[in-house]
């Protein structure tokens, strides 16, 4: 390390595969701490020089919601089986989960709504989105709000997660005392706005990286 501090480097990155686990004390030993881990391994990082700056690892969670409006102005919602504590009533909520690593917002939401629901649908627009400080292990979350169409009816509820799923009719949904007023005003912005829809900005990089959206899709 004496070498590296002569000719420069700021800061020493070691990478921890689980199978040498062992060597982490000795690591530490030589004056390296932990920055993230993952299923396989440990990275550590050593600062040789006073003040360096190392980058933080992953701050944000990523969620996705679904307002699935039908051609009758129902609203597919659903009930989870294991909710809040606390929650008044069924605890009807929008469709949504977490993206998986390396899904965009448009391709996860679609995901969601057909593994919780069984509803075929097709992404329209993101309404709006909520940032939440302090979320699971004090990290921050996002979460998007998506307005999707329907391109089938007929539910077919995932069992191990969700405890009952139905098309409510958009009134009934916003005048229900048990629903919260933060679904209720996510609903509404995203029914009385046209939100913001993907799009292309040409030369940026390979589509499968990026993801846009833009007003009406256009740069």
């Amino acid at each position: 390390m004496d070498e590296w501090i002569a000719e420069g480097y700021k800061v020493a990155w070691l990478e921890v595969p689980l199978d040498k686990s062992a060597l982490v004390p000795v690591a530490v030993e030589a004056g390296f701490s932990y920055h993230h881990a993952d299923e396989s391994y440990l990275m550590m990082t050593n600062q040789l020089e006073q003040d360096s700056y190392i980058p933080p690892y992953a701050t944000h969670y990523i969620g996705v919601g679904a307002v699935v409006v039908s051609e009758n102005r129902e609203l597919l919602v659903v009930s989870e089986r294991y909710k809040f504590r606390g929650t008044r009533g069924p605890g009807y909520k929008l469709p949504g989960g977490a993206l998986m690593p390396g899904e965009h917002l448009a391709e996860g939401i679609v995901r969601e709504v057909l593994e919780e629901t069984g509803i075929q649908s097709k992404f329209e627009a993101l309404a709006c989105f909520r940032h939440w400080h302090g979320y699971r292990y004090g990290k921050s979350d996002i979460y998007f709000v998506c307005r999707l169409s329907p391109l089938s009816h007929d539910i077919t509820r995932q069992e191990e997660e969700i405890a009952e799923c139905l098309w409510m009719p958009v009134d009934d949904f916003l005048e229900d005392p048990q629903i919260g007023n933060f679904n209720k005003s996510i609903v509404k912005a995203a029914l009385d706005h046209p939100g913001i829809s993907p799009g292309d900005i040409e030369g940026y990089g390979d589509p499968k990286r990026f993801e846009f959206f833009l007003p009406n899709g256009q740069v």
